[in-house]
């Protein structure tokens, strides 16, 4: 059972609503995004904050998870009194009912993840093959990194070489048959998470085979034990895990390992003396070479009146831009239609997952052009162009000339773009940040981070991730949390639209840490700084490690916390948030956070309080199995309330276990 020191926080959320002010259309926080609606009150255009707003109130049922359609005898919609009615047609209960519900969303959102590394790992083998000759091997280091960790031979082998096995085991995490565990996952835990997964029969060997027997265990007549579904999840969600290191480690070998740099956010990144193009989605495959093609056809633009092409980010694809390039994040996923309203996008390219279908509705009352590029990806009236990564640079280049052609089409009197846009330092790695400790600490670099947790400097770390949700205003509760971290003490890293908004507040600035860290955090960083002098721009408030797909890297730092302080990860001073969360990608990411054995907190209420015994599992029970849990509340003070009460009981029960182990010199205590 997870313990809190307020006695009234308990398993269960606060009283406040789930969905706040839901007639009010005004449903961000973000000041640009208000600039932005400002501009066009009166233009009568439909925006996604309308549309929230029509949908209410939402259904009741749907939203504690007790409405079934899984076969077509339903829709079922069952009720807590005894009868008929508190079943389905088939008998299924309430428990049956919203834990298959649940888990469905947990394979939708591995389906989703590795879908992503899946094009990562064929332009991985295109280029081993000789079919991508626009793509290199951009950090051999990490590429022999991953090679080892995965026991693939490297001494005297060609890079190349060493990726074509690197590949081959990639393939095999996505369909192998044997009794074997998923490679990619198995190379990086903790000997207590194998164990575990292990023993509770949960370890994945493969990944599409993961999410098909999820699907087939929860079909009708199929499984309709809670627990065992549940489990069955869990596995899909390790599977999503899996697809996410192949992902991040695959684009860090092709494309580089991120390091700080310095760009800005905010829909103020649209210049209108340029060709602006926004790429939109997931998948670095394609936005890195749009980037490159860019760079090389400035003179086209200028041919046509332009200063040059500016490429600017949304959501994902924006945050892989962001650390890698240093392009501009113009916004992120609830605000994605902002940047067509500007009337300066000159086209928005996208490849896969978040894309409103609404854009294309929006685009058409302007000039700029959607493009779509992948085969499962299509948008009716938009315009196609299949991207090829045997043609990469060719695509990337007609990307840019229907852009170009569309600025001759512009109407300057629609063109409204919001002055607002804030500096910011991302690209922060985990070899990046273990570069910055090591010159603290050279032979230990993840101590100068657990030290400080230990002498009462930090609190800990938290990991904030996950999508947007207009139950509340857009940003609002990320901001929210954030603030209440710092000012306590918490070192933060950040993934996805999270990071989007931190970037669009100017919080991850160094100009922010001195407004909003505790005197903690606040000396922590300076101390950092003052011994990484190279880092001309200062660190700042919170870390970008990168977009969604990327959350694996808050594995890799919990993972190389444990081992610092030799224990499993269920002892770390580490939790886990997803304010907004709303894809159901963000569901398969929380799930694996709590297996893995971290407190995570989500502030919008996934559909499970339909049933008590579901709920029960997620909140209480899994804290006793696996080690973490989740913490379901809705107003975000509370909810980080709660974060650092998790923090304090982590630190307190490690350091009280470490004492004992040096009075009695004995191997520190492994239970939590």
């Amino acid at each position: 059972m997870p313990r809190y020191r307020d006695l009234t926080h308990t398993a269960r959320p606060s009283d406040a609503p789930r969905v706040v002010d839901p007639k009010n259309p005004i449903r961000t926080t973000d000041p640009g995004a208000l600039q932005m609606l400002e501009m066009i009150k009166d233009k009568n255009i439909e925006t996604v904050y309308d549309r929230v707003v029509a949908q209410q109130p939402q259904c009741a049922f749907g939203y504690k998870g007790i409405c079934c359609r899984i076969c077509i005898a339903g829709p079922c919609r069952v009720k807590k009194e005894d009868g008929p009615g508190s079943r389905g047609i088939c008998g299924a209960s309430a428990y049956t009912i919203v834990s298959r519900n649940i888990v469905r969303m947990i394979a939708g959102g591995a389906a989703s993840h590795s879908e992503h590394a899946r094009h990562v790992l064929h332009t991985a083998h295109a280029l081993v093959d000789g079919h991508a000759d626009d793509y290199e091997i951009k950090s051999p280091a990490k590429l022999h990194k991953l090679a080892e960790k995965l026991g693939v031979a490297t001494l005297d082998r060609g890079d190349k070489d060493i990726l074509r096995d690197v590949v081959e085991i990639g393939y095999a995490d996505f369909g192998r048959y044997q009794d074997r565990p998923l490679a990619f996952l198995d190379s990086f835990m903790t000997e207590g998470r194998r164990k575990k997964f292990q023993h509770t029969n949960i370890m994945p060997r493969n990944i599409d085979g993961s999410i098909t027997e999820l699907i087939a265990q929860t079909a009708m007549g199929v499984d309709s034990d809670p627990v065992n579904i549940i489990f069955g999840g869990l596995k899909s969600a390790l599977a999503d895990l899996g697809g996410e290191y192949i992902g991040t480690n695959l684009s860090d070998v092709l494309f580089g390992i991120p390091e700080p740099i310095v760009s800005e956010a905010n829909l103020g990144v649209i210049n209108p003396k340029m060709v602006n193009i926004a790429v939109h989605g997931h998948n670095p495959v394609l936005s890195e070479m749009v980037v490159a093609a860019a760079r090389a056809m400035k003179e086209e633009a200028v041919k046509v009146g332009a200063e040059g092409v500016n490429i600017v980010g949304i959501c994902c694809t924006g945050n892989e831009l962001l650390m890698r390039e240093g392009v501009y994040l113009a916004t992120s996923s609830a605000s994605q239609e902002m940047a067509i309203l500007t009337g300066a996008l000159d086209a928005m390219v996208v490849d896969i997952q978040c894309i409103y279908p609404a854009v294309q509705t929006i685009a058409e009352c302007y000039h700029t052009k959607v493009i779509t590029t992948e085969a499962i990806m299509k948008v009716p009236s938009a315009q196609h162009i299949a991207f090829n990564t045997t043609t990469a640079m060719e695509d990337a280049k007609k990307l840019i000339k229907i852009a170009i052609e569309a600025y001759k089409h512009r109407d300057p009197k629609k063109i409204s773009i919001p002055n607002e846009k804030h500096k910011l330092v991302a690209g922060f790695s985990v070899e990046a940040l273990t570069e910055i400790f090591s010159k603290i600490n050279p032979e230990r670099p993840i101590s100068v981070l657990t030290d400080a947790i230990q002498s009462g400097q930090l609190k800990g770390v938290c990991l904030m991730a996950g999508c947007n949700n207009l139950k509340r205003a857009q940003d609002e509760s990320h901001i929210t949390v954030l603030k209440e971290l710092v000012k306590n003490d918490v070192f933060v890293i950040s993934t996805g639209c999270s990071s989007g908004a931190f970037a669009k507040f100017g919080l991850m600035s160094p100009l922010a840490v001195d407004t909003y860290a505790g005197e903690g955090l606040k000396s922590f960083i300076q101390t950092l700084e003052a011994a990484n002098p190279q880092l001309a721009t200062g660190l700042p408030l919170v870390f970008h490690v990168g977009s969604c797909v990327d959350n694996s890297r808050a594995v890799d730092l919990a993972v190389a916390m444990a081992n610092e302080l030799g224990v499993d990860i269920p002892k770390v001073p580490f939790v886990a948030s997803a304010p907004e969360a709303m894809h159901e990608k963000a569901v398969a990411i929380g799930s694996w956070c709590v297996t893995m054995g971290l407190p995570t907190h989500v502030g919008s209420l996934p559909p499970v309080e339909g049933s008590d015994l579901v709920y029960g599992i997620t909140t209480q029970i899994a804290h006793d199995v696996f080690g973490g849990n989740f913490i379901f509340e809705v107003d975000p003070v509370i909810g980080a309330s709660k974060l650092l009460d998790a923090l304090e009981y982590r630190t307190w029960k490690l350091g009280i276990h470490r004492q004992t182990a040096e009075k009695n010199d004995t191997a520190i205590a492994q239970g939590w």
